[in-house]
């Protein structure tokens, strides 16, 4: 499946008008854009293709030309905003917030069933520090290439992992938090799908996964691939058919061409603001996001991709002052080649955003949270990823009003 099927990716990304959807198919960019590739005779004074993008206000028309008419809200790790994240509490909190889509993270556990952490390592989010029983298991690891310490899903069976609670990640920025520790398990995959199918199977609004494998190159060495059951486990529960509101997310790019022979559900890479997809380093490959991120990485991405999904500063960079920058062509290079952009992450503290819209001094204070968001839909954002759900909705539901 190395094609993308366009009537399967219109169909779940969202339908667009005849003659919008031709322009978002597009290849390549109509004759006279601004941001067309330089010709062969151009002078070598012609900026660099990173140059062009940090001053691409000139990319706003092809952005928003190929922008859905009402861009999704995925609760970021559930509500994790209200919530410790990857709990079901957090799923059902964002699913009553409105969300459009709820994200687990998926890591393995050491009997091979999956379940939902942002890191294998989870000594900050569960209580395992505090049990001695499993004193033993702390250990290090090279995981992506990085020396860590601590305690690893991988470690522990599915059912000595049942016996640790979850607790807040940001307990210093997010103190209201911290009374829910311990209340709550670590999920598995199939607990957050039948959440999401039973809500769905009653009236009213479905909602969608929008489901990561994590550091698939690594459990791939270990013996433990992610794909392989995710894939068995969203066809088990019927969630992998052909208007399936899901999709498959990774840092990592042989993941998901490999998913691509998998599976006809929408697929998306991710990219970070730094580094690169570690499956490439591991190869001795230099490619960054940068470069993934640019007009021809994003034309070899639309190779088995549907989404990309930037760190947000790849669309709004900042300024040395923190200030908020001109936006980047990402967004309308990336509707060229027929893919939508959903950013992450949206938060409401200010410690997270641009100059722009912070109120006050206070880091963890509450900023403008519907400015900022405003500003990456005005940028031509297909979606995004927020920790408080009901901020991302209220903006979002805002601003179709505003450009109806």
């Amino acid at each position: 499946m190395t094609t993308r099927v366009p009537a399967l990716r219109r169909a779940l990304l969202g339908s667009l008008s005849a003659g919008l959807a031709l322009a978002v198919t597009a290849t390549v960019a109509p004759p006279g854009s601004a941001t067309t590739d330089p010709p062969l005779d151009a002078p070598r004074s012609v900026p660099s293709d990173a140059a062009q993008r940090s001053a691409a206000d000139t990319s706003a028309q092809r952005a928003a030309r190929g922008q859905v008419r009402r861009p999704l809200v995925t609760a970021h790790r559930g509500a994790s905003g209200y919530r410790p994240e990857h709990t079901l509490a957090a799923y059902q909190l964002g699913i009553r917030l409105g969300a459009d889509y709820v994200e687990p993270d998926l890591v393995s556990t050491k009997d091979g069933r999956l379940v939902a952490r942002h890191e294998n390592e989870i000594s900050g989010t569960t209580n395992v520090d505090d049990l001695p029983q499993y004193a033993d298991r702390e250990t290090t690891k090279t995981i992506d290439g990085e020396p860590i310490t601590g305690f690893f899903t991988e470690d522990f069976t599915l059912a000595e992992l049942r016996t640790l609670r979850a607790e807040e990640r940001l307990p210093d920025v997010r103190p209201d938090n911290t009374r829910y520790d311990g209340r709550f398990q670590v999920p598995t995959f199939e607990e957050i799908l039948r959440l999401v199918r039973d809500h769905n199977a009653k009236p009213g609004r479905d909602v969608g996964l929008y489901i990561e494998t994590k550091h698939p190159t690594y459990f791939d060495s270990i013996g433990l691939s992610l794909e392989e059951p995710m894939v068995r486990t969203l066809r088990r529960f019927g969630f992998d058919e052909p208007r399936s509101k899901v999709f498959l997310q990774s840092f990592e790019t042989g993941n998901l061409r490999e998913l691509d022979s998998m599976t006809d559900l929408p697929l998306v890479q991710l990219m970070d603001v730094v580094g690169g997809p570690y499956d490439l380093e591991a190869k001795g490959d230099p490619t960054t996001y940068e470069d993934l991120a640019s007009r021809q990485g994003l034309r070899g991405v639309s190779e088995y991709a549907d989404v990309v999904g930037p760190e947000k500063t790849l669309v709004i960079p900042r300024n040395a002052d923190g200030s908020a920058d001109r936006r980047t062509a990402l967004v309308g290079d990336a509707h060229e080649f027929g893919m939508r952009v959903h950013v992450f992450t949206i938060r409401d503290e200010n410690q997270f955003m641009a100059t722009d819209w912070r109120r006050g001094d206070d880091p963890n204070a509450k900023g403008n949270v519907f400015g900022e968001i405003t500003s990456y839909l005005d940028a031509g954002i297909d979606g995004f990823f927020a920790d408080y759900p009901d901020s991302g909705v209220d903006a979002r539901d805002a601003w179709v009003a505003a450009n109806r």
